[in-house]
């Protein structure tokens, strides 16, 4: 799981890249707050998946120490 979520995050940083380079090429501030946005979702993507495996590590422990 963790190596598609990775695949996933470095496409969504060489796509925020590319749309930088496009937006110094031609001059948009549209593409620079898109490219902006798309690396933020990627950092989020990261953080999410550190909560959630946490959080379930978690919710697991709760689990086993009821029984």
């Amino acid at each position: 799981m963790l190596i598609s979520i990775l695949i996933i995050d470095v496409a969504l940083v060489a796509w925020s890249l590319h749309l930088m380079q496009e937006a110094i090429a031609q001059r948009e501030f549209s593409l620079i707050l898109a490219g902006i946005l798309v690396a933020v979702s990627a950092a989020a993507l990261i953080v999410v998946y550190f909560l959630m495996g946490s959080c379930l590590s978690h919710l697991t422990a709760i689990s086993q120490h009821t029984y």
